[in-house]
């Protein structure tokens, strides 16, 4: 697989017409790129694809669409394991599948995304798990090697799951792996160990000249992950929060009572605690700020390449209004973006293989003024 990229003839003109107007698509932040390159952004991640056997592809009538929405970048999260496992098929699948969506006029985040069974790896053998992580890019990178750098970005490692020094140890391997047979790609890393917008204060960039920082804001997680059903969680027993709000908020007020009603303080304080200070769109503009005061610090441009709020249980208002509060803000502080995500718990549409069931209202949120 190193041949150069075959594009058909209709892709090379989706590519030509993306060159001519991706400028205008793309906010501020695209002037902060590092030797040269561009920096993705306007972007949704799709997951449960690419990171397990037979994910469902997006149709392309559906990427037609939201490409001529505005949407410019997609997020692709791959599994290590999967990679690792998996042999030249499953490289020839990525590699396929990134080609598709660049010749539709994506730039493509290939976001190396640990399994929860890497996750525990790394609890209980971190250097073994770091191993595979290795592996897994050893064998990827032909992949990356393979496919323009002006349009695909490697991502090192979600949500780094370990300390810090460990990662930034770990962080320069994997750099180094991939610089080796990919020397003009854009790196993309985050902070460990949640990839928090707060993390990033105290992290150095890499020690290379082509890279993209990248954190993540889901604050506060008792509004954003309300009735997430996927752990024993508190946060799935709240409900009915509101953006913006404070504790004095009525509907806050409600929300307290009924957990206090049927003995749940645990979920009680945990709102209490997030709500200590107002959640306002002065609030999230005041974290924007400090991640561009890093980025001006160290000369290194920064993404926020996941943000969302779950829509099991918010109102529309309070759900359009916080995405749209953290797009500005970012936007306003020079980063890019991708949301979490296009079609499942967080997303806004209602499915990957149809162009029916977009939420027009959360596109405007995303994409408009």
């Amino acid at each position: 697989m190193t041949s150069p990229p075959k594009v058909s003839r209709r892709r090379a003109l989706a590519l030509a017409a993306g060159a001519l107007f991706a400028t205008s698509l793309l906010p501020r932040s695209a002037a902060l790129a590092t030797a040269g390159a561009r920096i993705p952004s306007r972007g949704f991640n799709l997951p449960g694809w690419l990171d397990r056997d037979g994910g469902p592809a997006a149709g392309a009538a559906t990427l037609e669409k939201l490409r001529q929405a505005g949407f410019e970048t997609i997020r692709l999260p791959v599994n290590g394991e999967l990679v690792s496992s998996g042999g030249p098929a499953t490289l020839r699948r990525i590699q396929n599948g990134i080609r598709d969506l660049v010749g539709l006029g994506f730039s493509v985040l290939l976001d190396m995304h640990p399994s929860g069974k890497l996750v525990a790896a790394f609890r209980n053998d971190p250097e073994a798990a770091g191993g595979q992580v290795l592996r897994a890019w050893t064998a990827l990178r032909v992949v990356v090697a393979d496919l323009p750098a002006d349009w695909v970005y490697p991502e090192l490692l979600n949500e780094p799951p370990m300390e810090r020094t460990n990662w930034l140890a770990l962080r320069e391997q994997i750099a180094a792996t991939l610089r080796a047979t990919c020397p003009l790609h854009t790196l993309v890393w985050g902070p460990a160990r949640f990839q928090g917008i707060w993390e990033i204060a105290d992290t150095p960039p890499l020690a290379d000249d082509n890279q993209i920082a990248a954190v993540h804001y889901y604050a506060p997680m008792a509004f954003t992950h309300q009735c997430e059903n996927w752990d024993a969680s508190p946060l799935a027993r709240i409900a009915n929060l509101p953006f913006p709000a404070t504790r004095g908020t009525p509907a806050v007020s409600q929300v307290l009572s009924k957990l206090r009603a049927t003995g749940d303080e645990e979920a009680a304080n945990l709102v209490e605690d997030e709500l200590s200070a107002p959640w306002t769109e002065a609030r999230i503009a005041a974290d924007f700020a400090d991640v561009a005061r890093w980025s001006a610090t160290h000369g290194c441009p920064v993404m926020l390449n996941e943000f969302g709020v779950l829509n099991f249980c918010v109102d529309a208002d309070s759900r359009e209004s916080w995405v749209r509060a953290v797009r500005k803000a970012a936007e306003a502080n020079h980063l890019a973006w991708t949301y979490w995500e296009l079609d499942q718990g967080f997303g806004f549409i209602r499915s990957r293989q149809s162009v029916e069931g977009f939420d027009d209202s959360m596109i405007a949120a995303l994409l408009g003024s």
